[in-house]
């Protein structure tokens, strides 16, 4: 996954779910996010849905988020 790829690349931890895989799973992404979509980040109260690696630089930025 180019999300997995570009967060390896930086430095960063972070856990990943494979929502496909289980029922909870997947609810627990819908009622986080508000949706369907993967990827999604999540990061405290803060989620990012549906997006490449240009939107993923960019909310790490703006949010100040680092490895």
């Amino acid at each position: 996954m180019v999300a997995e790829q570009y967060l390896n690349n930086r430095g960063y931890k972070y856990k990943s779910v494979e929502v496909r895989s289980t029922r909870v799973a997947y609810d627990e992404l819908v009622a986080v996010s508000g949706q369907t979509f993967a990827p999604t980040l999540v990061t405290g109260e803060l989620v990012l849905s549906d997006f490449g690696p240009d939107e993923l630089e960019d909310f790490l930025k703006e949010h100040n988020i680092r490895p």
